[in-house]
């Protein structure tokens, strides 16, 4: 059975690339509203030590993703 992307769901996997802690820890794709994006997470500590994820999202057919997968790469037109 081939792998189909469910709308409103998505699949993340460990970035095997990760050189520098720029990079994020997962990267893969998801399905909402009928459009496909690249997903990006890196896992970080709030002030109490406390593990978190930070999603960042870029629609497929705007642009390729990074291929080094760095922050600066991904985030420069986030609105955010």
């Amino acid at each position: 059975m081939a792998f189909e992307q469910r709308e409103g769901g998505g699949s993340l996997f460990k970035n095997s690339k990760k050189t520098t802690d720029s990079h994020p820890n997962a990267t893969g794709s998801a399905l909402i509203g009928g459009v496909e994006y690249w997903v990006s997470a890196w896992t970080k500590k709030d002030k109490n030590g406390q593990p978190w994820q930070s999603l960042a999202f870029k629609r497929k057919d705007e642009s390729k993703p990074a291929k080094s997968g760095s922050v600066a790469d991904m985030d420069s037109d986030l609105p955010f």
